[in-house]
């Protein structure tokens, strides 16, 4: 039997670039405000070596017993935003390493 893959990739074009993201982590509260963490998305360019992880902030907490977050529900818009910022910002997907981690807000910005 053939295993699924659970971080399904997409692809997405962004200023006529294209890249392959995957859900990284999705959101995660806590009481303590320093366990509290964000989705994240793991971004490498198509033909390029270094990968990005750029991670949002937690926002609103849901509502208890809500699904949690699918890699479908993120909206594209939001991906291409950040995949900008982190361009912006100075990742640079050809170049070789360990990855990159960006922080941006809420509207991938």
């Amino acid at each position: 039997m053939a295993r699924t893959k659970l971080n399904p990739e997409f692809e997405i074009e962004v200023d006529g670039e294209t890249y392959v993201w995957r859900l990284q982590r999705t959101p995660h509260w806590s009481k303590d405000p320093t366990e509290r963490h964000g989705m994240a998305i793991a971004v490498h360019h198509v033909e390029g070596k270094r990968e990005v992880v750029i991670e949002f902030p937690p926002g609103e907490q849901p509502r208890y017993g809500a699904p949690q977050l699918k890699t479908e529900q993120v909206p594209k818009k939001l991906v291409a935003t950040a995949i900008a910022s982190a361009v912006a910002a100075g990742w640079e997907p050809w170049s070789r390493g360990k990855p990159v981690i960006i922080a941006v807000d809420e509207t991938g910005g």
